[in-house]
C-alpha cells in the first residue's frame, strides 16, 4: 500500500491527478442526484465498448469484394473469442440508438437544451447523426446480403436529394455502382473519419456540460449533493444494466448474424436496420417524382425544428412546443416502424425471401468450413444455385434442390455424397438400388441388368457377413476411383483392401459391362467406371451423357449441358466441385 501511495503522489506531482479527480467526484449536483441523469453516463460507457471492440475487429477485417466477407467470417467462426466480440460490438450499437433517444428526451424534457446550453444542444444533436452514420457504415461491412441490400436502400434515399443527391450517392461508392470501393470509403468513414469526430464532440459536450453543469428537474426538492458517491454509484449501477442487456441479447440472438456473402443479382428482400424502418415505411407514401418530399423535404423539416430548439424554447409556450414535438416525431416514428414490420410479418413472399435467405446463408457457411476459393465466398454458392436452376428438375442433393428447398417429385438419383463409400453404401444395395431416391423413378427401373444382378449376388446381405465383406471390398475399389478429398485419408489406409476390391472387381463378373480401368467402346455396353466420380469423369457426364463411355443411347432425359453448350465450362465446374465437397 505503501508503494502505491508513493506512485500515486509521484503521478500527482508530475500530472496533478489529484485535483482533476477532486474537481470531477465532488462536482455539484442540483437537487441531489437523480436515476435521470444517468444517460449520458451510459451513452459514454457504450462509446468505449465500440471503440475498445471495434479496435480488436480492426484486427481481424479486411476491406474488399473478395475479404470482407471472408474475414467477417473467419472472426465470427474462427478467431479465439471472436464470436462474442462481434456480438458484444453489434448489440452495443443497437442499444447505443435507443439510449441516445432516452438522453435526447431527458435533455428536452429537462429543458437542458435552454440558454447558455445551446451549442451543448447543438452538438449532441450532430453527435446522434455522427452516431447513426457509424450505424450505417458499419452495416455494409460484413459485405453480406442483409448489409448490401440495407444500404442500398439507405443510399438510394440520399440520391433523392435535389440537385446534390446523385453526386452524393457517387461520393459515397466511389462510383456508379457498389463494389470494392464502396466498401473502403465506408470502412474508412466507420474506422477513422466518423469515431474521431465522434471523439472531438464528446469532449466538447463534456467541457460544455462541465462549464455549464446539470440542469435539475423543477422544482427542486432534494438538498444538493457532490457527484461522488451518490451519483457515481447510480451511474455505475445503470452501466452495469445496460452491459447486462447488452449481453442477454448477445446470447438471446447468439451473437451477430451473418448473412451468404452480398450477390447483387440475387432478389433479396431489402431492408434498412430497424431505426430507420420508419423511414423506409414513409417513403411508400410517397411514389414516384414525389419520393423526395417524404425522404428529404419533411424528414429535412422536422430536423430543422429539432435544431432550432433552443430558439423555440425560450419562451414556457415554446418549450412546450418543443416536447410535444420530440414525443410527436417518437410517436409517428414508432407507428411507422410497427406497421412496417407487420407488414412484413403478413407477406407471403417477404417471409419465403427470408426463408431462402437463411438457408443460403447456411450453405455457404458449411461449405466454407472446406475452405474458400480465391475468388471468395459468393463463389461457393454458385454451384448449389446453378445446380437448383438446371439439374433440380430432376435430381436432388439430399432430397433438396441444392439450396434447401425440397423437390416433390424426382426423378433422377439424388447426388448428395455422390461416389462416396456411404453413397455407393446405399446404392448398390439390393433393395435401394431401385427405391425412388436412386433410379426407381427413371426409365432404367423397367429393366435394369444391374438391379438384377445385385439381387442374384448379394440377396441376403444384411445377414451373410461374407457378402457384407465383398460388398464392402468393391466399395472401397469403385469409391476410390474417386479421389474425394473427404476420404483421401482412408483410402490410403486401404490400399490393400482397394486392390482385393479391384480383383473382385473382376471375378463376380462386374467386367461384363463396365470397365474399371482400360475402357474402349467394343467390350463394356455399361459406364465405364474408371475414375467413376472423380472431377473428369464428373465433367465428361454432365458435358455428353449420350457419349459411348456413359450412357449412350440408354441416356434416360439428361442433357448434354457442355456439348449443347447450355453451361459453360466454368458452370459445369462448379456444379461438379460442389457435388464433391470441394
Amino acid at each position: 500500500m505503501q508503494r502505491l501511495k508513493q506512485l500515486y503522489d509521484w503521478l500527482d506531482n508530475r500530472t496533478g491527478i489529484k485535483e482533476h479527480l477532486r474537481e470531477v467526484l465532488f462536482e455539484t449536483v442540483p437537487g441531489g442526484s437523480r436515476w435521470r441523469y444517468v444517460w449520458g453516463s451510459t451513452l459514454t460507457f457504450t462509446l468505449m465498448i465500440q471503440f475498445i471492440t471495434g479496435i480488436f475487429l480492426w484486427m481481424g477485417y479486411s476491406a474488399s469484394g473478395q475479404t470482407s466477407w471472408e474475414s467477417v467470417y473467419y472472426i465470427q467462426e474462427h478467431m479465439t473469442g471472436g464470436h462474442f466480440l462481434r456480438g458484444l460490438h453489434h448489440w452495443t450499437a443497437q442499444v447505443m440508438t435507443v439510449l441516445l433517444v432516452l438522453h435526447l428526451m431527458q435533455v428536452v424534457i429537462d429543458g437542458a437544451y435552454k440558454a447558455p446550453r445551446e451549442i451543448n444542444f447543438w452538438f449532441g444533436i450532430i453527435l446522434l447523426q455522427l452516431v447513426l452514420a457509424l450505424s450505417l457504415t458499419g452495416y455494409l461491412l460484413p459485405w453480406d446480403q442483409k448489409g448490401y441490400w440495407a444500404t442500398k436502400v439507405a443510399t438510394d434515399i440520399m440520391g433523392s436529394t435535389p440537385l446534390i443527391g446523385e453526386t452524393m450517392k457517387q461520393l459515397a461508392l466511389g462510383g456508379a455502382d457498389y463494389g470494392h470501393h464502396t466498401l473502403t470509403r465506408f470502412f474508412a468513414l466507420h474506422a477513422g473519419i466518423l469515431p474521431l469526430s465522434v471523439i472531438g464532440l464528446t469532449v466538447g459536450h463534456i467541457y460544455l456540460f462541465r462549464r455549464h453543469g446539470l440542469t435539475p428537474k423543477k422544482p427542486i426538492k432534494k438538498a444538493d449533493e457532490f457527484f461522488w458517491p451518490e451519483q457515481v454509484l447510480k451511474d455505475s449501477v445503470a452501466c452495469l444494466a445496460v452491459l447486462v442487456t447488452i449481453l442477454v441479447l448477445h446470447f438471446a440472438f447468439n451473437g451477430a448474424h451473418l448473412d451468404a456473402p452480398a450477390d447483387p443479382s440475387s432478389a433479396y428482400p431489402a431492408r434498412p436496420d430497424w431505426y430507420f424502418l420508419f423511414l423506409f415505411q414513409f417513403l411508400k407514401y410517397f411514389p414516384g417524382h414525389w419520393e423526395v418530399l417524404g425522404a428529404v423535404v419533411l424528414p429535412g423539416i422536422a430536423m430543422t425544428l429539432v435544431f432550432l430548439m433552443p430558439i423555440i424554447g425560450k419562451s414556457e409556450r415554446g418549450h412546450r412546443f418543443n416536447v410535444g414535438l420530440l414525443f410527436g416525431i417518437l410517436a409517428f416514428a414508432g407507428i411507422l416502424t410497427f406497421v412496417a414490420v407487420n407488414a412484413d410479418r403478413n407477406n407471403p413472399t417477404y417471409i419465403a425471401s427470408k426463408e431462402q435467405a437463411a438457408r443460403e446463408a447456411a450453405i455457404v457457411k458449411e461449405l466454407a468450413e472446406n475452405g474458400i476459393p480465391p475468388e471468395g465466398a459468393l463463389a461457393l454458392l454458385q454451384g448449389p444455385k446453378l445446380f437448383a436452376q438446371h439439374c433440380a428438375s430432376c435430381h436432388t442433393h439430399g432430397g433438396k434442390n441444392g439450396l434447401g428447398n425440397p423437390v416433390k417429385k424426382p426423378s433422377a438419383p439424388d447426388l448428395k455424397g455422390f461416389a462416396s463409400r456411404e453413397y455407393l453404401t446405399e446404392l448398390l444395395h439390393p433393395e435401394r438400388f431401385m427405391s425412388a431416391k436412386f433410379f426407381g423413378n427413371t426409365a432404367h427401373a423397367k429393366k435394369s441388368k444391374m438391379h438384377d444382378f445385385l439381387q442374384d449376388e448379394f440377396d441376403g446381405i444384411d445377414d451373410d457377413k461374407d457378402l457384407r465383406a465383398d460388398m464392402d471390398l468393391l466399395i472401397k475399389a469403385i469409391s476410390a476411383e474417386a479421389k474425394l478429398a473427404s476420404q483421401s485419408k482412408v483410402d490410403l489406409e486401404d490400399r490393400e483392401a482397394i486392390m482385393k476390391g479391384r480383383e473382385l472387381f473382376d471375378e463376380i463378373g462386374c467386367t461384363d459391362c463396365h470397365a474399371l480401368g482400360g475402357w474402349n467402346s467394343e467390350d463394356y455396353s455399361a459406364p465405364d467406371l474408371t475414375g467413376y466420380g472423380s472431377r473428369e469423369w464428373m465433367l465428361g457426364i454432365v458435358h455428353d451423357p449420350e457419349h459411348e463411355r456413359f450412357y449412350g443411347k440408354k441416356n434416360d432425359r439428361m442433357p448434354a449441358f457442355g456439348k449443347d453448350e447450355k453451361l459453360t465450362r466454368r458452370q459445369m465446374e462448379r456444379i461438379v466441385d460442389w457435388l464433391r465437397g470441394e
